[in-house]
Formats: C-alpha cells, sequence, structure tokens
C-alpha cells in the first residue's frame, strides 16, 4: 500500500469513526447520563469490538454473508430489533447516572463490543475499508493496515462524542432538558435505521 493509498485510509477511518451513528449517539447519551468514567467500558468495547469485526470481515467473513443472504438478512433483523431496542432504553431514561433507576447502567464492555456485530455502520464501514483498500497481491499485509489504521483513530473518536456527552450533564441536570435529551438521542438513534431499511 502506498503511502498515499494510506493516508487516503486514515482520512476514511477518521470520517466514518467521528460521524454520527448508533455507536457515537450512545456514547453521547451515555455521557450525558453515567459519566466519562463509567463509559469507558464501552468506549473500549466499540474499538476493540469493531477491529475484530474488521479483521473477520477481511479474512473472509463478508464473502460467506454474500453467498448466504437469508444470513444476512438474519443478521440486519437482529441488529435492528436490538437497536430499537437500545433506542428504547435511552428515550426512556429520566435520570443522570441512573438515579431512581434501579437497572440503569452504561453499557458494558462484552455488550459493545458484540453490538458491532449487528450494528449497519460498522459493517458498511469494515466491507467498505477491505473493499477498497485491500491489495490481491498481498491480502494479509492490506487487512493488517486497515485494521492499524482503524485502531489508531476509532477509539479517540468516539471518546469524543462521550466527553462532549460528559460536557453536557451540567445543562442536562435539569430533568426536564434530560428527558428530552434523551428522547431525542433515542430518536435519533433509531433514525440510523433509514438506510438499512431501503
Amino acid at each position: 500500500m502506498s503511502l498515499e493509498s494510506f493516508l487516503a485510509l486514515l482520512v476514511y477511518a477518521f470520517v466514518t469513526s467521528i460521524t454520527p451513528g448508533p455507536n457515537n449517539l450512545m456514547l453521547l447519551a451515555s455521557g450525558v447520563n453515567f459519566g466519562i468514567a463509567r463509559t469507558v467500558p464501552h468506549m473500549l468495547g466499540i474499538s476493540i469490538g469493531f477491529l475484530v469485526l474488521l479483521l473477520a470481515v477481511g479474512f473472509g467473513l463478508g464473502a460467506v454473508l454474500a453467498a448466504f443472504p437469508a444470513l444476512h438478512n438474519a443478521l440486519k433483523i437482529a441488529g435492528g430489533a436490538y437497536l430499537l431496542y437500545l433506542a428504547w432504553k435511552i428515550a426512556m431514561s429520566r435520570s443522570l447516572s441512573g438515579r431512581g433507576e434501579a437497572d440503569a447502567r452504561p453499557m458494558r464492555f462484552i455488550e459493545a463490543a458484540a453490538f458491532q456485530w449487528v450494528n449497519p455502520k460498522a459493517w458498511v464501514m469494515a466491507i467498505t475499508a477491505m473493499a477498497v483498500y485491500t491489495n490481491p497481491d498481498h491480502p494479509f499485509i492490506s487487512v493488517a493496515l486497515i485494521s492499524m489504521a482503524f485502531a489508531a483513530v476509532n477509539l479517540p473518536s468516539v471518546s469524543i462524542w462521550a466527553g462532549f456527552g460528559t460536557a453536557l450533564r451540567g445543562f442536562l441536570s435539569d430533568p426536564v432538558r434530560l428527558k428530552w435529551f434523551n428522547i431525542v438521542m433515542g430518536v435519533m438513534l433509531a433514525a440510523t435505521l433509514w438506510p438499512m431499511l431501503r
């Protein structure tokens, strides 16, 4: 891979990692509701989970899904249902740090990592990166370089969203503002399904 191609890959990885999507909207809401420290496992789960998904796609899972469209459709339906469940949970959250809500908690590392496997944006990012930036003459090196590029930019990018959410905690300590913020975040998270449904 040329230096020019690698720089283009870094830009692609950065832009796709920092733009709004299910992960970043959930991190924004988690930062507001639980603070940055309690959101760290969620951030790490996203970065590690996406890296594992990226490697799996690079080493052939994408081809398996293309060969078995029913499996791909089942994954999309499961992912969509889980995304709607998460959107509902966020929209119904009513207090910072879960005070007064016994079951309110930030997403755990393993949950965030597993979510990447049903996250439509993560799949698009991974498949596109592998399709565009893989060199068929050097597939293992290409997959390694693509994975390194995403590893370098993903965690800092998603951290910005959690940090921004944490910065909003003071403003959203008012219960009415928090209620509407969480409703808007839930609706926006559900809306990320729109590209998948078209």
